[in-house]
């Protein structure tokens, strides 16, 4: 176990950084909040802080379109604020995780903006430029991710663009080999200054087919679904090339030793485990989201477990999220109590777990009245729940007017009630309370850091499986149902999800009341 990376053994929480922690009363989160609440994620038990981007931006897309990838947003704050951060995160022994945004830039980049300034700029061929079609329009059928055409018409060079997002956010062309070194370049500018690792965004992406071929209808496609998702991304998506790319990524994070890349992917689970890369030169740890979009049953979540260990590479190391930036919180898809059950999940499962910031206390997504919407994916296709602004909303601190998140009106609203870390912090029966005591129970039992999984199984509505390391063996029972019974093992009882749960020595048939979960020690 003692040759088990940091990544490996410990947890991943991230922050949204617009959303954390407001320390200049301008309504938004900045670095120097970040770095005053440190002590939280100490007090919790986590290893590693990732933030989603700080770099300078129009804010387009709240940060996911950079127009410098070597600097820090005002509105967040300075590299001194940064450095700050970093050093004040190492001294408790956390370690900072960057995203980094390598697919598309802003088009107020410098670099677009000279690709702008006609056909023979230097850095025309840094974005990916196309004559309309013959009979004039479009170049080909790509489509947005935020609805309507990928391509964007330039009158002054008689060209279209590409953006797989906004169009304020030019797709980068990562087959010209000077654009490529320069964005390897970024990684060293931030790995120089002391960085952890990297999320990068949208990974899957970076590099499309060179012949622009048009993509083929989807035939799942339905109303109601997203208007991207009416073509499947054949020629845009998942090519071949892309891997090379991470490839060289990777060989730049190695060159600094003990550090992390991280590859947001969202693809089946097949086609996900191969950005593990040969001999394990791709990504670290390939985002692994199916529990995000899973139905929230034990024989749903058994199959997903037993297919992803089994699909997964020698050597590979799992990893498992239940929430992020972009997805409904997990304590609004399946319900307070069974957020309870999902924490223990998480925290059990063989892998990296990766923790989003309020899901330690029971937050919940905040309904947004549709003149506060900020969210451009839901501005650009409203009414069809793409929108993400309702799971980015501030962190509820205390029960003050601002909720310790501000004293200015908050980017977003904080909506009524909920909770907060305040009124958690000596409630033993509170969500926070259970984070705490899986995450410390995980962090000083082998088998549940580092062990292997066995006896993935499902009986009733119960989820049950094992960790084993050496001698010691962790059973692990998921009720996502109503009360039954299981037959164990001879064991002891470690934990409950409930929190008024009796001490309990456990052999034969054991009871497990509604949206329980239990980890035992066999003996």
């Amino acid at each position: 176990m003692e040759s088990l990376a940091w990544w490996q053994r410990g947890i991943v929480y991230q922050v949204y950084p617009r959303s954390f922690q407001d320390s200049n009363g301008d309504g938004v989160g900045d670095l120097r909040g970040i770095a005053a609440r440190l002590d939280h994620l100490s007090a919790l038990g986590v290893q590693a802080l990732w933030l989603s981007p700080i770099q300078p931006s129009p804010m387009a897309d709240f940060g996911y379109d950079v127009s410098d990838y070597r600097g820090i947003d005002p509105l967040f704050g300075t590299l001194d604020d940064f450095d700050h951060l970093l050093q004040h995160a190492h001294a408790r022994g956390l370690k900072l995780i960057l995203d980094f945004v390598p697919n598309h830039s802003s088009d107020r980049h410098p670099w677009f903006l000279d690709s702008c300034s006609g056909r023979h700029s230097a850095k025309r061929d840094w974005y990916i430029w196309r004559d309309p079609a013959p009979g004039g329009g479009v170049p080909n059928n790509w489509l947005s991710h935020f609805g309507g055409s990928a391509w964007e018409w330039d009158e002054a060079s008689g060209q279209y663009y590409l953006h797989s997002f906004l169009k304020e956010q030019p797709d980068l062309n990562w087959r010209n080999p000077e654009l490529r070194s320069a964005m390897l370049d970024v990684l060293r500018f931030w790995l120089d200054r002391g960085v952890d690792g990297f999320r990068v965004d949208v990974i899957w992406l970076m590099i499309k087919d060179d012949r622009f071929r048009d993509n083929p209808e989807n035939p799942g496609w339905r109303p109601g679904m997203s208007s991207h998702d009416r073509l499947l991304d054949l020629y845009t998506g998942d090519l071949p090339e892309v891997h090379d790319i991470i490839a060289e990524m990777r060989r730049v994070v190695d060159g600094y030793g003990d550090r992390l890349l991280i590859g947001e992917i969202y693809l089946p689970v097949e086609k996900l485990v191969t950005y593990y890369g040969r001999d394990g030169g791709g990504a670290h740890l390939p985002f692994n989201f199916q529990l995000i979009r899973a139905p929230w049953t034990a024989s749903e979540v058994a199959r997903i477990i037993r297919d992803y260990e089994a699909a997964l590479p020698a050597g590979a190391w799992p990893n498992w999220v239940l929430g992020n930036h972009d997805q409904p919180r997990i304590a609004s898809r399946v319900g307070a109590a069974q957020a309870r059950v999902a924490a223990m999940l998480l925290l059990t499962l063989r892998g990296t777990p990766t923790l989003y910031y309020g899901d330690e206390i029971g937050m919940t997504d905040v309904p947004i009245p549709p003149e506060l919407v900020q969210d451009p994916a839901e501005k650009n296709q409203p009414g069809i729940g793409m929108g993400r602004d309702p799971q980015r909303t501030p962190m509820r601190w205390d029960e003050t007017p601002g909720r310790g998140f501000s004293q200015a009106k908050p980017w977003l609203p904080m909506g009524q009630g909920g909770p907060s870390v305040a009124a958690q912090h000596n409630d033993p029966s509170g969500m926070l309370a259970l984070h705490q005591s899986l995450i410390a129970l995980r962090q000083g039992n082998a088998a549940l850091f580092g062990g292997a999984i066995e006896a993935v199984e499902v009986h009733g509505d119960v989820l049950a499986f094992r960790r084993t390391s050496g001698a010691e063996r962790v059973q692990v029972l998921l009720n996502m149902g109503e009360a039954q019974s299981v037959s164990v093992a001879a064991g002891r009882v470690l934990l409950s999800t409930l929190p008024d749960a009796p001490d309990r020595v456990a052999a034969g048939p054991l009871p497990l009341r509604a949206a329980e979960g239990l980890i035992l020690r066999l003996d």
